[in-house]
């Protein structure tokens, strides 16, 4: 019992050191980089929508597709933990 309260504080330890290296990010920069990767390419579909079409029909089977669609979302999964970090940190 004591080995896993003990695993359990690391890890909340390791996530608060990582949203602190979050925190020091620069927002707009992570915007611009943000939105530019979520609809890259401009024509003619952007890959987020063409792999997350993918995705609830079941065809996102190739390794590149899964890989294309984790490249592609990313920064908007690290822009929406910036925003909610710097959101609990204001309260």
């Amino acid at each position: 019992m004591l080995l896993v309260l003990m695993n359990t504080w690391k890890i909340i330890f390791m996530i608060s050191k990582i949203f602190k290296l979050i925190d020091k990010i620069p927002l707009l920069p992570l915007v611009i980089i943000a939105v530019f990767m979520a609809l890259a390419p401009f024509s003619p579909e952007p890959h987020l929508i063409e792999k997350s079409r993918m995705l609830i029909n079941g065809e996102l089977s190739k390794g590149i597709d899964i890989f294309d669609l984790f490249w592609h979302s990313f920064l908007l999964i690290l822009l929406a933990l910036r925003l909610w970090s710097s959101k609990s940190g204001a309260q």
